[in-house]
């Protein structure tokens, strides 16, 4: 058998010791990757409403939810590419993972510079269709092309993250995300306003100051790799992994595009939601709006524990360690509970200093902790069922979890929300979301259980030409074929 390769500063054998530590370990840093994200859109969202004004923020946000449906894209080859990764790492085929790995970059890097050329081109008509308002359309016009010129960074920083991840290193995506928001939330108000030697850019300052702070992030990441020498570093002869295969492209792009269908579903079932509960007045929608940035944060240890749990799957699936896999979903879900758990519990004792952050009216402050009351709960459901996909999806198992999110997310909610609405008034809105909830987890655990997706392991195809020399250590029983 051959030798396994020494573990590098934040790389996590995921395949050996006790799971709950591990999973403990992995999830932190991937939490705090989260929030940090979150934070850097609050900051630079107050920073553009301070200086720039209420158009300003209109412009942005309609072209945030553009870049939403473009990073929904790249998260499905991401975590394709992640499973590949992980399943090659836990094989210890570190070939596998670095042609895995090549392929998605070459991927995802023509396909965002293609995009980001058409964007830049088609901006005007994109807004358009958007319905954006005539106040912010030049400023959204401006703040968009210059984001599309920064997309392949922004892009390839998701992708070598999730790669990272995928052989067990959550804290150099740490790093890199802390070094971005750093930048970022920093250089905002330099280029917006034109501090010391830099251009006043106004609106545009801003997503040049996201684009900077991308590029940076990836350079660092980049170095970092090559200069620990981690399992998907890429130098050489491996540098040509870069060109996609076409069996690995048909790999990441067929369990990719169901994985990013997923994003969609979430986002039109949201602006579904929106639309709907915009028919109530300005303090329910107002109150809907605010409830909706606390569960930002609350689903966010939900969120990072079901990327652990696929991280860590996929490299014992690779392994053959089916016993761990099933001990990871137990923990997982017992981690879920508590971190989950203790947080909505924490937003409902104290929901009102929490809403009163945000100044709202009386009414809307006595609906938006009706709203927590009755929904947040949801989230412990929410977490389980994250769970239980990160699993089967760490095995190539992506259209249940599809059909099954699609399920809940319309026919159950919105049947909820009409169905019980003569009953219960406004308030079958938001019972609507531990209903979907609920019936996420129930489909999600019958998939678990019976869906027939612990058949096979999604390998990477074997390499198209034979090589003399092996780049990388193989294992014996790695061998390498398709699995359908």
């Amino acid at each position: 058998m051959a030798t396994r390769p020494p573990a590098r500063p934040g790389q996590r054998d995921l395949t050996t010791g006790p799971i709950g530590p591990a999973l403990l370990a992995f999830s932190l840093p991937t939490l705090g990757s989260n929030v940090l994200q979150s934070l850097n859109g609050s900051i630079n969202a107050i920073w553009i409403g301070r200086f720039l004004g209420q158009d300003a923020i209109a412009a942005t946000s309609n072209a945030n939810m553009i870049m939403f449906l473009m990073f929904g894209a790249v998260f499905g080859f991401g975590m394709a590419a992640t499973i590949l990764v992980g399943q090659s790492w836990g094989r210890r085929d570190v070939d596998a993972a670095r042609r895995a790995i090549g392929s998605a970059i070459g991927l995802v890097l023509g396909a965002s510079l293609v995009v980001g050329v058409l964007g830049w081109v088609f901006a005007p008509e994109i807004l358009a269709v958007l319905k954006t308002p005539g106040a912010a359309m030049p400023l959204a016009l401006t703040y968009l092309r210059v984001i599309f010129l920064g997309l392949p960074a922004s892009m390839l920083l998701v992708l070598m993250s999730m790669g990272l991840r995928g052989t067990g290193d959550a804290v150099t995506p740490l790093l890199a995300t802390g070094l971005s928001v750093v930048l970022d939330s920093g250089l905002n108000p330099v280029f917006i306003l034109g501090l010391g030697p830099a251009p006043r850019m106004g609106i545009a300052g801003s997503a040049f100051a996201t684009l900077i702070a991308n590029a940076t992030a990836l350079a660092f990441v980049v170095g970092w790799i090559a200069w620990r020498d981690l399992p998907i570093r890429l130098k050489g002869r491996e540098l040509r992994y870069i060109l996609p295969e076409r069996a690995l492209v048909r790999a990441i792009v067929g369990k990719g595009v169901p994985i990013g269908a997923q994003m969609i579903i979430i986002s039109a079932a949201a602006l579904t939601m929106v639309g709907i509960v915009n028919r109530e007045g300005v303090a329910t929608t107002a109150a809907y709006g605010i409830t909706q940035q606390v569960w930002a944060y609350v689903q966010m240890p939900a969120l990072a524990i079901g990327a652990a749990v696929s991280a860590m799957a996929a490299q014992n699936i690779g392994a053959g360690k089916w016993d761990r896999v099933e001990r990871i979903t137990r923990a997982g879900l017992i981690y879920n509970v508590a971190m989950t758990g203790s947080l909505v519990v924490l937003v409902t004792v104290f929901d009102r200093p929490v809403l009163a952050l945000f100044h709202l009216q009386p009414q809307a402050l006595a609906i938006a902790q009706r709203i927590g009351l009755i929904a947040t709960w949801g989230f412990v459901l929410f977490g389980a069922m994250m769970v239980l996909f990160g699993v089967v999806r760490a095995n190539g198992a992506v259209l249940g979890p599809l059909l099954i999110l699609f399920v809940a997310a319309f026919p159950v909610r919105l049947g909820v929300a009409f169905a019980l609405r003569p009953w219960l008034g406004v308030d079958a809105l938001w019972w609507s979301f531990p209903a979907s909830f609920a019936a996420n987890l129930l489909m999600g655990s019958l998939f678990y259980r019976y869906g027939g997706w612990r058949k096979g392991a999604l390998y990477v195809p074997a390499r198209p030409e034979p090589e003399e020399e092996a780049s990388a250590v193989v294992e014996p029983a790695g061998g390498l074929k398709p699995v359908h």
